[in-house]
């Protein structure tokens, strides 16, 4: 059912993903529905979780395989981060604002921004020569990977552009902390 949301919000919006619509789309009643999504909040939150964990074993596959060392650490990265929500398309922005539209949907997204910056932290730490990266720099990359990857993702930028453009962010977050 995943998928059929997934084609939904690619083809009609968010605005047009709802329970009795997916229901339709995925040939089932109404109630099969309802027992895997409860509300459609529910269903915004299983699609943004079924993306994250992509995001997550692609970012991990992609760390552990990189030399570590600053330049590949922040390709890995920048480019791993642009490709997933590329992988993703156009619909991941539309379902990340509409978790912003409620408090507990806001609170899981903001939960997994937090793992997702520590991780880049854990990764990063070593080059700062204070050993050290700082929340406010972290926060400001995680700002600049989807704000990049969402202009790339709606054809505004390329996505060799905003890999380039979030690999300057990284490395100048991890430089001002040495």
């Amino acid at each position: 059912m995943l998928d059929v949301a997934w084609q939904i919000v690619r083809n009609e919006g968010t605005e047009a993903l709802t329970l009795g619509r997916l229901a339709e789309r995925a040939e089932v009643a109404k109630p099969v529905v309802y027992d895997h999504f409860p509300t459609r909040p529910a269903l915004l939150t299983a699609l943004y979780l079924d993306f994250d964990a992509r995001q997550t074993a692609i970012i991990d596959a992609a760390l552990q395989a990189s030399k570590a060392e600053k330049h590949d650490r922040a390709e890995v990265i920048a480019s791993s981060y642009v490709d997933c929500v590329l992988a993703q398309g156009r619909e991941i922005p539309g379902v990340i604002a509409a978790l912003a539209s409620s408090p507990d949907l806001e609170k899981i997204k903001r939960e997994h921004q937090i793992v997702f910056m520590e991780k880049c932290r854990l990764a990063l730490a070593p080059f700062a020569k204070s050993r050290a990266i700082g929340s406010a720099g972290l926060w400001a990359m995680l700002g600049a990977a989807e704000a990049l990857s969402n202009a790339a993702a709606t054809g505004e930028i390329t996505a060799s552009q905003a890999k380039s453009e979030l690999f300057d962010t990284i490395i100048g977050m991890v430089d001002r902390n040495t």
